[in-house]
């Protein structure tokens, strides 16, 4: 059956099934889904009902894989900052998921956060995401960005919408490849390549970025070039290079010179200073570590070089410095 989607409607009557939707959450046009806001009746407990519905015939299969995933995954975890799985069913063709409620914005609202928050934010999610690493078979998220995290008054974040979530090992078909977020997709997953654990920090130091550097999630385009590297150092020029070098390897184009998994990116961050100049020796790590070492490394090659040079002028026969270094030896060996 076609569905428009494009036409407002009234919230759904979820009285029979023991639920009161009080107000709409948030609307994905194109993947037909609406999340609502609502409580259980007779207690007034707060849940979230996420409706599923499919545009088109073409979609439901695709549509209900997705629907049947997210609840597979969600069934599993056991997070105190992962909403838990509390109920799904199925009304007149339309499909629904009721997840706990979390009383926290979303960081796709406007908020600012300094320095130091951020990083304590960063951590926090870090924290979830090596507890989806060290599932027996490790889960990968595959939509972290502002929008799919929530952050209380006490910077703890709660990360929310596992319905393009994968496992490890899951193979993943072409057609799902570009259902990710731009800019927060990994490059391997644009390119068709494994996910692996370093793809989910990715997408955290593109958000990460996005809060440093006050950019909606809409234009975070534009602090990457055509090969898929960040430049926004001129925009938060008070940062510590060391955090700026940890940032950097989260967002590494190349997945084997990230951080390997959460838990090594968390201890990496953890004794990490957020502000600051830092000294000499902080910037020229960070040099080295942003591929500065190019130059340091022409440097090194001009003095081999010259070194190399000089041994060959030495090396030439009759040359006026091995005839100088001659006659030295000679005196010193009373030749």
């Amino acid at each position: 059956m076609e569905l428009d989607l494009n036409n407002e409607y009234q919230q759904p009557d979820f009285s029979a099934l023991g639920y009161q939707a009080i107000r709409e959450l948030g609307r994905n046009q194109q993947g037909g889904r609406i999340t609502y806001l609502a409580k259980i009746i007779g207690c007034d407990r707060l849940v979230v009902i996420k409706e599923f519905r499919f545009a088109s015939a073409i979609t439901d299969w695709s549509g209900m894989k997705a629907y049947e995933r997210e609840i597979a995954i969600m069934r599993q975890l056991n997070h105190p900052r992962i909403p838990r799985y509390l109920d799904s069913f199925e009304k007149s063709g339309v499909f629904y998921l009721v997840q706990e409620y979390k009383n926290a914005p979303s960081l796709g609202a406007k908020r600012s956060f300094q320095p130091e928050e951020i990083k304590q934010i960063a951590l926090s999610i870090l924290e979830i995401l090596v507890y989806l690493q060290r599932q027996v078979t490790p889960i990968i998220h595959r939509d972290i960005k502002p929008e799919n995290i929530l952050v209380d008054e006490q910077l703890n974040a709660y990360l929310v919408d596992f319905g393009l979530a994968r496992m490890r090992n899951e193979k993943i078909t072409l057609s799902s490849f570009v259902v990710g977020t731009p800019g927060f997709m990994p490059p391997e997953e644009q390119l068709g390549y494994a996910l692996t654990e370093a793809s989910d920090l990715y997408s955290l130091g593109a958000t990460l970025i996005c809060l440093l550097t006050g950019i909606r999630s809409a234009d975070i385009s534009k602090l990457i070039d055509d090969k898929y590297r960040f430049h926004f150092p001129k925009l938060v020029p008070q940062i510590n290079p060391h955090f700026r070098s940890w940032l950097m390897k989260m967002v590494e184009r190349n997945r084997k010179h990230r951080y390997a998994n959460a838990a090594t990116a968390f201890q990496a961050l953890r004794p990490i200073p957020v502000i600051g100049a830092g000294n000499g020796i902080d910037h020229l790590v960070a040099a080295v570590k942003h591929r500065k070492i190019i130059t340091l490394l022409s440097l090194v090659t001009i003095a081999t070089l010259t070194a190399v040079g000089a041994t060959l002028i030495i090396e030439q026969p009759g040359s006026a410095v091995r005839q100088l270094l001659e006659m030295k030896q000679c005196q010193s060996d009373d030749c």
